[in-house]
């Protein structure tokens, strides 16, 4: 199975990536995952890339397609993987094209795990986390016993700054603005599967799974 996971902040695509991963035996690949594993192996692509990133500038795309391209062609992979983070661009995929191509592989689906955009602010906004151990915590999903009070130590719960409304809303423009032309992309291609994610998570996975199938 070669999946391509598509889906906005806060869709559920880490719990459907584990999930695919239990059943599957194969490695979840997110760009974040990527960068860090090449700058930690200290590759030339992950030395350029390290560079960038302390420069406070963004990777450019053939630093980031090479990272791909290396992470892509581990034993690991040979069997299938979860692509989670990449492509952004038409241009991305495109250069993923040809990477599957020299590697002979073949993209099985591009899964978009979709949930409607009020929805997605208050899964990310109801968010809370422990200032003292981490524990995570939704004041809706999994609230604590005590407003404000972590359950497991006794710390201080707060929203991060990440998990705002404003923010999020800013964040989900701009998924949506880079995503539509990647949905057009793989859908033209016959690979495209959209998910409703809005459904509980076993209904998600058996849809993620049927599609995998067709």
């Amino acid at each position: 199975m070669y999946i391509l996971l598509m889906g906005p902040p806060g869709a559920g695509k880490g719990t459907q990536a584990a999930s695919l991963v239990k059943k599957y035996g194969i490695p979840h690949i997110s760009t974040g995952d990527m960068f860090r594993a090449a700058v930690k192996e200290g590759t030339a692509l992950g030395k350029e890339a390290k560079a960038c990133m302390d420069a406070g500038k963004l990777v450019p795309d053939e630093i980031t397609i090479g990272i791909v391209r290396e992470r892509l062609a581990k034993p690991d992979c040979a069997k299938g993987f979860i692509l989670d983070g990449f492509p952004r661009t038409v241009e991305q995929a495109d250069a993923l094209k040809g990477i599957l191509a020299e590697l002979s592989i073949a993209l099985t689906r591009a899964v978009d795990i979709s949930v409607p955009k009020d929805e997605l602010i208050a899964r990310v906004t109801g968010r809370r986390i422990c200032r003292n151990c981490g524990a995570t915590y939704h004041v809706r999903f999994h609230p604590t016993a005590k407003d404000g009070v972590c359950d497991t130590c006794g710390g201080e719960t707060y929203q991060r700054a990440d998990d705002s409304e404003e923010t999020m809303r800013s964040r989900l423009s701009v998924y949506e603005e880079q995503t539509k032309p990647l949905i057009d992309y793989y859908q033209k291609a016959g690979l495209y599967s959209r998910i409703d994610g809005s459904q509980p998570m076993d209904k998600v996975f058996a849809d993620v799974e049927a599609s995998l199938r067709t």
